[in-house]
């Protein structure tokens, strides 16, 4: 293990994954190797404040997915198709370089769902400590798709924010048009039916078209909608800003950031927990959120009808679908739906995470602003507001 003062990173296992965690004092960070998945973002124990971690951990063991092999996994996971993904599945996983599943023709070549690096072994490239911050930075190759990615994930000395930086480099002679999504996924004890809620600054939405997995669909298809109401199957309106209000249904729905805004969000938070969490992004870089839930709806290995889980996933892309139907519909709301790096080129965006302890009576989160050297929640009580400070945010944005 490698510290200055409260500042450390050192390799560990995780529930039998290798991983790096990264400490500042006030929160822990863990990255596997395996998938690059964000398996942990919480406060310290002993630091004062509420040290759940929001993010959600699948009930089934899992293991490297790199290391899936049909023959001998399958029956646990699920086919190579979703199975190599779920396998090693959680928390903040990445979507490169599509955004759902491979087609037939894709899966016959060992593709699975949500492209190669969620599924892929990453690598440690650099390391830089000092006594006011860590940064770790993994890569991945992709074979296929002819890119590589970097992450470096940044804390700074007692604050309760992480710093993003990810940069695809394309590997081929001609430009590459493609999807880019961070799948950020909540689950119990902070996502709660009772005590929970969600917050994205979005007006328009759509349903997804196809549905639910095994027909278990709790919003009626491919209807438009305003956030947070969306139609149900039977016409009753369903707030999709509540957590887990149908059990034995799921969802899949994509919201348009609002397009005034520079900065985007998604933001979640636990009256009962006194817990907020959330990310903030540029707008230009991830015009959409993909809001998915799983309420005990599929029965098929390895959710086997226990699982709930909350998806709140922004991205370039609004639907989890095949590459060729996402790139043959277009635009959505008069916004693109992919992004494109130049042959031999490159494109870096930065994004942050954040966690902040809430008063009582706070209510739901109503915005959160970056300004200066902070971040701004909002309560939708009347002049209740969170600072926490984040130093690094003006040499990102």
């Amino acid at each position: 293990m490698r510290s200055e003062g409260r500042i450390s990173c050192s390799k560990i296992t995780w529930r039998g994954r290798e991983a790096y965690v990264l400490q500042n004092g006030l929160i822990r960070i863990v990255t596997l190797t395996g998938g690059g998945h964000i398996a942990e973002l919480k406060f310290l124990q002993g630091s004062g404040f509420p040290d759940v971690n929001p993010l959600w951990i699948p009930p089934w063991k899992t293991i490297e997915p790199f290391r899936y092999r049909a023959p001998i996994h399958a029956s646990k996971y699920g086919s190579a198709i979703e199975g190599k993904l779920l396998s090693g599945l959680v928390g903040h996983n990445i979507c490169l370089d599509y955004f759902g599943p491979p087609s037939r023709e894709e899966a016959k070549q060992g593709l699975s769902t949500h492209g190669e690096a969620p599924s892929s072994k990453w690598r440690k490239t650099d390391f830089e400590m000092t006594r006011d911050e860590v940064a770790l930075s993994l890569s991945a190759k992709l074979p296929v798709a002819c890119l590589t990615l970097h992450r470096e994930i940044k804390l700074r000395e007692r604050e309760s924010v992480v710093y993003f930086k990810e940069t695809v480099i394309n590997e081929r002679k001609y430009d590459h048009f493609f999807h880019w999504t961070q799948h950020v996924t909540l689950g119990s004890p902070f996502a709660s039916h009772r005590h929970a809620n969600v917050t994205i600054p979005a007006i328009q939405g759509k349903t997804d078209v196809h549905g639910y997995e095994e027909g278990k669909s709790l919003l009626a298809p491919g209807r438009f909608f305003r956030w947070p109401f969306a139609p149900g199957r039977r016409g009753k309106k369903t707030d999709l800003a509540r957590f887990f209000q149908r059990e034995g249904f799921g969802f899949v729905s994509a919201l348009r950031v609002d397009p005034a805004r520079q900065i985007g969000f998604i933001a979640a938070m636990n009256t009962r927990l006194n817990l907020a969490m959330g990310y903030c992004f540029r707008r230009c870089d991830f015009p959409w959120v993909t809001v998915w839930e799983e309420n005990r709806a599929i029965a098929s290995p390895p959710w086997n009808g226990r699982t709930q889980a909350r998806g709140l996933e922004f991205g370039s892309t609004p639907f989890p679908v095949l590459r060729r139907e996402a790139f043959a519909s277009g635009c959505l709301f008069d916004t693109p739906t992919h992004v494109s790096i130049p042959a031999r080129g490159r494109k870096t965006i930065r994004y942050v995470a954040f966690l902040a302890r809430t008063p009582r009576d706070f209510g739901p989160i109503r915005d959160v602003t970056v300004k200066n050297h902070q971040m701004i929640v909002e309560g939708r009580t009347p002049n209740r507001k969170i600072y926490v400070a984040a130093r690094g945010i003006p040499e990102i944005w």
